[in-house]
């Protein structure tokens, strides 16, 4: 029950506060989810913190001091985040081509580096009182005050999850994640003051540790979470596999390979990559159906790719005979190894062998050495071949193709 009121509360908000919410990919649209879920988790996280500011000023815990503060850091987080979210949704402008969404990077790193700055500082305050323990008071008041702590933390984490979810935003859902880690560290505290109550021992200076660590721990998973993608990370599987799957759906489409993805942020996508077609194909032919795949790219997948036209000839029978060997010879070095741009040109003392070879990275040959492995092997099919190899490294995950 309370489950479907909490659904039913974020609903009720996102259709009183977002126009048009069914079109999250509006940029719009996405900087309206990012600014309401920011203004809710602002204005619970300061009444959580005067509450348990004021219960804890007034029972001598520290504890509770120390879970007040966290919330506070946790509404500045808020307001970071608005700001970054009004700041992504700039259009692109001549300093910016690629647009500003990664201004919310930036605000999910200062939000990261906040939350470590008040950690510091409730573990050095905590481990004082540990060390020279003060009384603390029970009272129902404070009892009452966590609970709903709890409660409203539990629903704010369901709010930002389902908002990160729906508009893709890593930030919210690391948010949706400090949430959650909100509930346990007030739990904490309500379990040492209930356990300290009946015991009679003092458990707040402990408990105050145990919460400073524990937004610690949440400051240094929200620092990565938010550089990587200011770091530059390799695209998901999927993406890789849906691009080749739907790029090699086009009838003249031979092969492609040297995918490159790079992310400006959620919505700014742009993808470069090689495919390769018919040497004895129209090139005006194949220019269009290239042109043509760069247009549904970005109408239907919201992604702005380049294509390089490779020519690659598929009908001589001495080019594809020789392929198939030198496959194999790369086969026998590494199955981790894939090749494309394979073409011979063929002389009457001696004929070059061209190809690319693509490995991933950490692979256990240099590539020099690998240089050396794959002409020693080229060289066992005649020696009058001459390998003219480059070495690639792959940006996105493998997907196994060689043309």
């Amino acid at each position: 029950m309370r489950s479907l009121k909490g659904a039913f509360m974020t609903q009720l908000l996102i259709r009183l506060f977002i126009r048009r919410p069914n079109s999250p990919q509006d940029p719009r649209v996405r900087a309206a989810y990012g600014n309401l879920a920011s203004v809710v988790g602002m204005v619970c996280n300061i009444l959580l913190c005067l509450g348990k500011f004021v219960v804890g000023t007034l029972f001598g815990s520290i504890a509770i001091t120390a879970d007040a503060l966290n919330n506070l850091s946790d509404a500045s987080s808020n307001i970071v985040s608005l700001v970054g979210f009004k700041l992504a949704a700039k259009a692109p402008d001549a300093e910016h081509p690629y647009g500003h969404a990664r201004f919310e990077y930036l605000a999910g790193l200062v939000v990261s580096v906040t939350i470590l700055g008040i950690g510091f500082s409730l573990l050095k305050e905590s481990v004082t009182k540990v060390l020279h323990p003060t009384p603390v008071q029970f009272g129902w008041l404070t009892v009452a005050v966590l609970v709903v702590s709890i409660l409203v933390k539990l629903w704010m984490s369901r709010f930002n999850r389902t908002i990160g979810r729906t508009i893709g935003s890593e930030t919210l859902i690391a948010t949706a994640a400090d949430s959650r880690s909100d509930v346990f560290s007030t739990l904490a505290v309500l379990l040492g003051l209930v356990i300290s109550r009946l015991t009679g021992f003092n458990l707040d200076g402990y408990m105050g540790v145990a919460v400073a660590l524990l937004i610690l721990w949440t400051g240094v998973k929200v620092v990565k979470e938010t550089s990587d993608p200011l770091l530059g990370t390799a695209p998901a599987r999927e993406v890789v596999d849906d691009i080749y799957r739907t790029i090699l759906s086009y009838d003249g489409i031979l092969g492609l390979h040297d995918l490159n993805v790079h992310m400006y942020g959620e919505g700014r996508t742009f993808a470069s990559v090689h495919c390769e077609v018919d040497a004895h194909e129209d090139i005006l032919a194949s220019h269009d159906l290239v042109d043509n795949i760069e247009r549904d790219f970005l109408k239907q997948k919201n992604i702005h790719l380049v294509i390089h036209m490779d020519p690659i000839v598929v009908d001589d029978a001495p080019t594809n005979a020789l392929r198939e060997q030198v496959r194999e010879v790369l086969r026998g070095i590494s199955p981790e190894i894939t090749m494309h741009d394979f073409r011979v040109v063929w002389g009457k003392t001696h004929s070059n062998v061209l190809f690319d070879v693509c490995v991933p990275f950490g692979f256990r040959y240099t590539d020099a050495a690998l240089l050396d492995e794959i002409a020693n092997g080229i060289y066992m099919l005649g020696k009058n071949y001459v390998p003219v190899v480059t070495v690639d490294h792959s940006y996105v995950p493998e997907h196994r193709q060689d043309s």
